[in-house]
């Protein structure tokens, strides 16, 4: 019992002692304060042009998005404008080319409907480069700023030891 009172008080003055505050030898020196003083401030400024280059990628990407989608409109309205068409001359025709032209309006359906589904895949392609481009622009900012924190803290710790 005697053994593990004095295991217990032993501990406890060891962890009061572990858990004294270190008080830095010379933290308030000016060129620390200097040096944190110029890191935050490089921070906040990197911090601002990673914000200012997300919102632009955010931007493009979302104006690529809407110019894909009046892409396919325009494409689907162009298919629409030609099928009515071809069916139109269908109308006209006199029986005996019914069947000739209602062949001819089947082949212009299947070629517009072609035509619609490139324009498609074309502006989602393009729409889809602009997004990785988006994606690459704010990687390389959110890069930029961590290294600025870096060399922040780097030179705090320079001007600590000094």
């Amino acid at each position: 019992m005697n053994k593990l009172l004095l295991t217990l008080i032993a501990s406890f003055f060891a962890s009061a002692a572990i858990a004294q505050p270190v008080t830095p030898v010379a933290a308030s020196a000016p060129a620390v304060i200097k040096a944190e003083a110029k890191a935050d401030k490089n921070t906040a400024k990197a911090m601002a042009s990673e914000a200012k280059v997300d919102a632009k990628a955010d931007a493009t990407v979302t104006k690529a998005d809407m110019k894909a989608a009046d892409v396919k409109a325009d494409a689907l309205a162009d298919a629409a404008k030609t099928k009515a068409k071809a069916h139109a001359k269908v109308v006209k025709a006199d029986d005996a080319d019914k069947m000739k032209a209602q062949a001819k309006a089947e082949m212009v359906d299947a070629k517009a409907d072609g035509k619609q589904a490139t324009k498609a895949i074309r502006a989602d392609a393009k729409a889809e480069k602009t997004k990785v481009e988006a994606h690459a622009d704010k990687a390389e900012a959110k890069t930029n700023t961590e290294t600025v924190k870096a060399e922040g803290k780097a030179d705090v710790k320079a001007a600590v030891a000094k």
